[in-house]
């Protein structure tokens, strides 16, 4: 009679297959809380100290590693030495190990404390696996019970488990157990660049396509962390898109970097408007002033409740995608009406330490850029009143998100024009200031991402009647802008921190 190894932890759909292995003349082993559950459910089992002649001990710590488990599971049926050990020593083989583990992910992330989180990492669950999967070709190895119908459809069709599924349920193991080693392996070091680089991920959904629709693509959750992007709702709307989880991510992270009502329009992964405001219709309408044609057909976050009023004025053009923390229950019926919006509701802060971008052969590494100044340093003769230099702060809060050379055109909380990409951060100003004029220039302030190393910008600020400049400073021809600001009566304010997104 051929023997399946029993021990689950998540039990969903446990009873129903194992009835089914019974059915074909299968024993079941288990051990402690799945036998019992197994026996509450009709099935008869034989637990596995009667298979070892040892008793579990250290609170059920030790259950199964025993030489007849594992040499069970170990031994290659076509290696006669093997068996004749088998023989000798007493030791039946097993020939299916269905397996899951403690729930170390959900704990990882979990308020408990270090100690009884480390009561939550599986010892003897994923020593099984591992030899069982190992030993793929003549041990059927089950982790995820997804792959319970897929074992019963073979087994009754042709009594037999296939090779190549078999060997497929095999790999599902050593993905399990990388992923899960790397999760304690993180949960121990607390490093944010270890060795070995760590990362637990799971795939939740396959998208529509990548950046291009000839382009397959997959989102994967983080099983460390929650954030905004892996515990969404989304209330509406068709599947999303790799473009659309990009973007996505950018908006709520800008909209979270304020206390204030904050409302940020975006395109191509840049932010095309944003503005802080007394009220979310009005933060949209200040959004939606700053670029009224890139919005068409953009993302648009809130990191307020987004009420009827803006709801319907949203509804006057095309968007892709709204995000916000929460929807008042007549603006999301009125949006509802609109089959192309997508609507997602993000409970969750934006919580990456780090960011990972791949190169090929490699994956760099970095910290997330959450600093902002602390004590700007004023280089001019005139200083900015308090409103330019809190228009200014904004300012360089959005500037972290434009991609370089970045130039961004702020007055009252609002953003005016945009210069991003650009090679040259002339043109990336000339960019900025053109979109800004078309609103009104007149009293708007200037930030750039890095200093600017010739008078240029300078000069192109003063013709356009910008009132104040934010720059982190540090070129050696600094003294050449400082100059041209002093001549034009325009205060500027050194930050000493480059802010440069590629």
């Amino acid at each position: 009679m051929k023997r399946a190894l029993i021990s689950v932890y998540d039990k969903n759909g446990i009873a129903a297959f194992a009835e089914f292995l019974q059915k074909r003349d299968m024993e079941i082993l288990s051990t402690g809380g799945t036998a019992k559950y197994l026996r509450e459910h009709g099935i008869a089992v034989t637990e596995i100290s009667e298979v070892t002649g040892f008793p579990e001990i250290l609170d059920g710590r030790v259950k199964t590693l025993h030489p007849k488990v594992h040499g069970g599971l170990l031994a290659r049926r076509d290696n006669p030495e093997d068996m004749e050990t088998l023989a000798r020593e007493g030791i039946r083989p097993i020939d299916m190990v269905v397996v899951n583990l403690y729930p170390f992910f959900e704990k990882y992330r979990s308020s408990l404390s270090f100690e009884d989180k480390l009561e939550f990492i599986d010892i003897g669950g994923p020593t099984m696996l591992r030899a069982a999967a190992k030993n793929f070709k003549d041990v059927v190895v089950v982790t995820d019970p997804d792959d319970y119908e897929g074992v019963e459809e073979r087994l009754t069709a042709s009594d037999n488990v296939d090779y190549a599924y078999r060997k497929r349920l095999a790999g599902k193991v050593f993905n399990l157990m990388s992923s899960y080693d790397a999760a304690v392996s993180a949960f121990l070091l607390e490093d944010e660049f270890p060795l070995f680089l760590k990362g637990s991920f799971e795939k939740t959904r396959d998208l529509r396509y990548g950046e291009n629709p000839h382009q397959k693509a997959a989102f994967y959750r983080s099983l460390l962390r929650d954030g905004g992007m892996n515990s969404f709702v989304q209330l509406h709307g068709k599947d999303l898109s790799y473009n659309n989880y990009r973007d996505m991510d950018i908006a709520w992270k800008v909209v979270n970097e304020f206390k204030e009502t904050a409302c940020c329009a975006l395109k191509h992964n840049t932010p095309c408007g944003a503005a802080l405001a007394d009220s979310v219709v009005e933060a949209y309408e200040k959004a939606y002033e700053g670029d009224p044609v890139s919005i068409f057909g953009g993302i648009v976050a809130f990191n307020r409740t987004v009420d009827v009023q803006t709801a319907e004025k949203m509804g006057e053009i095309f968007l892709e995608v709204v995000i916000a923390p929460s929807f008042a229950e007549d603006a999301l019926d009125y949006l509802k009406k609109k089959k192309n919006i997508r609507l997602i509701q993000a409970e969750k802060a934006p919580a990456d330490t780090v960011e990972m971008i791949a190169v090929d052969g490699g994956i760099l590494v970095q910290e997330r850029d959450r600093m902002n100044h602390e004590t700007p340093e004023f280089v001019t003769r005139t200083l900015p009143t308090e409103e330019q230099l809190s228009d200014l702060f904004f300012g360089e809060i959005i500037c972290k998100y434009v991609k370089s050379n970045a130039i961004v055109v702020v007055k009252d909380k609002q953003v005016l024009g945009v210069g991003s990409g650009q090679v040259s951060r002339i043109w990336a100003a000339q960019q900025a200031f053109e979109r800004a004029a078309e609103k009104g220039i007149k009293d708007a302030v200037m930030v750039s991402d890095a200093f600017m190393p010739f008078n240029d910008v300078a000069g192109e600020a003063a013709r356009y009647g910008i009132a104040a400049i934010m720059q982190p400073g540090g070129s050696v021809r600094d003294k050449d802008s400082i100059e041209v600001c002093n001549n034009a009566g325009i205060p500027m304010v050194f930050t000493g921190i480059r802010h440069f997104k590629h």
